[in-house]
Formats: structure tokens, sequence, C-alpha cells
């Protein structure tokens, strides 16, 4: 099966080749080497098994210190942003209800990515753009020890944004659709 038929070899294949690259998770390529990244495939279509998964990974993470980090990714299911963005604030309250705040934090990813002070075609929504709608359930104390040896973390989403705009939209969204198999 090609990369653009299958979610999760897109995804791998998005990070490793768009992602790293890029720079534009400074910490991605270290667990990408050291394979601490997990990868999984998640039907969106049914929220309430969508969010049980989720809650399972957490579970996951609590039991398996080798994992760093879990991308779910969420297809089919939530190809709408806007329905991606209601079920996102859904899985941050459960998050939070099953007394996982301050261990693991959710980061965003969708093919339609778009922040809300940006107009759509604006390059820097490709800092969280991505094959397929996803969340990336990441390890709090992980990402603070990454972020206690990086100098001047605060910087890094400027610097992405200004790297992706010089960048320029037509050829992240090339690079992007090649991996969604439609270039």
């Amino acid at each position: 099966m090609s990369p653009a038929a299958d979610p999760l070899a897109a995804t791998r294949q998005w990070v490793e080749t768009f992602v790293v690259p890029r720079n534009i998770c400074p910490f991605a390529g270290r667990e990408v080497a050291r394979d601490t990244i997990r990868y999984v495939a998640v039907d969106a279509g049914d929220w309430e098994r969508a969010l049980l998964a989720l809650v399972a990974e957490c579970e996951r993470l609590d039991e398996t210190p080798a994992i760093e980090t879990t991308l779910l990714v969420l297809a089919p299911g939530l190809e709408a942003f806007e329905d991606y963005l209601d079920f996102l604030e859904v899985a941050e309250a459960l998050l939070v209800d099953q007394g996982y705040e301050g261990t693991y934090q959710l980061a965003s990813f969708h093919p339609d990515y778009c922040f809300a002070d940006a107009e759509p075609e604006d390059p820097a929504n490709f800092t969280n753009r991505s094959p397929s709608p996803m969340l990336h359930l990441l390890r709090e104390a992980g990402l603070e020890q990454a972020l206690a040896h990086y100098p001047d973390p605060e910087a890094i989403p400027e610097r992405n944004m200004a790297a992706l705009r010089e960048e320029g939209h037509d050829a992240l969204d090339t690079a992007l659709a090649r991996l969604r198999g439609q270039a």
C-alpha cells in the first residue's frame, strides 16, 4: 500500500520529510531517530469510540515510558476543519476530566488548519497542517525537559511562521498534497 493510500504511512512520511527537515518541531528528529513515536489510526466517524481511543492511548503512555509521544490519525472522519475543532474541544475537556491535565497535552493538526487570526492561504498555517486530521498526544514532562535545553523556545512559533512564509504557500501545498497522494 502506498503512503498516500495509508494514513499512518503518510503521517510517518510527513513527520520524516516535512516536519523534521523544516525543523517545525525541533525535537521531532530526535524522537524519529529514537523510534519513540507511536502512530495510531482512529476511526473518528464515531466520536465516542475515538475519544475512548484517546483515553486508551493515555493509559498506554502511562504504562510504556519508552513511547515519548503518540500521533492519533483521525481517518476517516473529521475532514471538515470546523468539525475537527469541535472534536478537539471535547478531547481537551476529556483529558481534564480523566485527570490527565498536566500529564499530557494535545497538539492539533489538520489538512485545512487555519489559525484564527490568519487567512487560509497564509503559509504559516502549514505549521499545523498534516496529511490527515490528527491529535498529537505529548508527555508534558518530556516537553518541559526538551524546552529547558533549547535556546529561546518562545521564538519557535515565530521562527516557523517566518520560514514557512519564505518557502511560500504553493511549495508547501504541493509538498503536503504529495503526501496525501493528490499531486
